[in-house]
């Protein structure tokens, strides 16, 4: 009987809850069911350039990210598992990447690598501009994205047991192999995590881009751009193709990795 009594009493507790997470999940939602309901589905057409800015937005999110897991993952594992002196200072750097807003992001990328900064003006010696090109595009979107990666890979790797690539070792496994055979399959989920967190970012970096590389156009810029000069009804068929594109790797991602296919 007080069981019952303590399950009755525990019940509208454990609704309580439930109830918050059901508003706070409305609440993430309304503004994508509130584009279903304003977007002119009779009138659903792309503006000039938009096709462009897709191809721009995808194939070089592709490369940065690309560039961010093979740079990021080994530096990411280096700082779970090494102590060293002054280690702090590169976490430090690390979050001040993470954490400056991206517009002065740009102006410091552009300090560097614009014209007139050290490597800016040495690479342009080459044929090679780092403002307002193809290679400048996948630079913003690389330090957009990068120290999201990091941070989440860092994570996961530090989730990894040691006893487990200790075991390895004295089981005549090399370091790379321990590395490939034990570190990376147990922080898969995470490494996916930060994959598609780099995806995301990469590919909707607007600030960063916007500074150093305005041209090409992808689609953070052409958003903005119809915005100010068509209006409000031309930004979302591109913002429809934003999400569509956005959407598939995370979620592939978290599917692949949690049936232990991902690696």
């Amino acid at each position: 009987m007080q069981t019952k009594v303590q399950a009755a009493h525990g019940l509208p507790r454990a609704r309580a809850p439930a109830l918050v997470g059901a508003f706070t999940l409305l609440l993430i939602a309304g503004p994508f069911i509130s584009l279903a309901f304003a977007t002119h589905w009779r009138n659903f057409h792309f503006a000039s350039g938009d096709t462009g800015s897709i191809g721009v937005s995808l194939g070089y999110s592709l490369i940065s990210l690309v560039l961010i897991v093979l740079l990021g993952t080994p530096l990411s594992w280096w700082l779970a598992r090494q102590s060293f002196r002054g280690k702090w200072v590169l976490e430090a750097t690390i979050l001040l990447a993470l954490l400056t807003p991206p517009l002065a992001m740009g102006i410091l990328l552009t300090t560097l690598f614009g014209p007139y900064g050290p490597i800016g003006s040495l690479v342009a010696r080459t044929g090679v501009e780092l403002t307002n090109s193809a290679p400048a595009f996948v630079l913003a979107q690389f330090y957009g994205a990068l120290p999201y990666y990091i941070i989440a890979a860092r994570a996961a790797f530090e989730g990894v047991p040691r006893e487990l690539e200790h075991i390895a070792l004295t089981l005549g496994k090399s370091p790379w192999q321990t590395f490939w055979l034990v570190s990376m399959p147990l922080a898969r989920l995470g490494l996916a995590a930060g994959i598609a967190l780099a995806w995301v970012r990469a590919l909707g970096e607007f600030g960063i881009v916007l500074i150093l590389a305005y041209y090409p156009q992808g689609i953070p810029v052409k958003l903005w751009v119809n915005l100010q000069d068509i209006g409000l009804p031309a930004v979302y068929p591109l913002l429809w193709v934003f999400l569509l594109v956005a959407m598939p790797l995370p979620l592939i991602l978290g599917l692949a990795s949690r049936r232990q296919r991902l690696f």
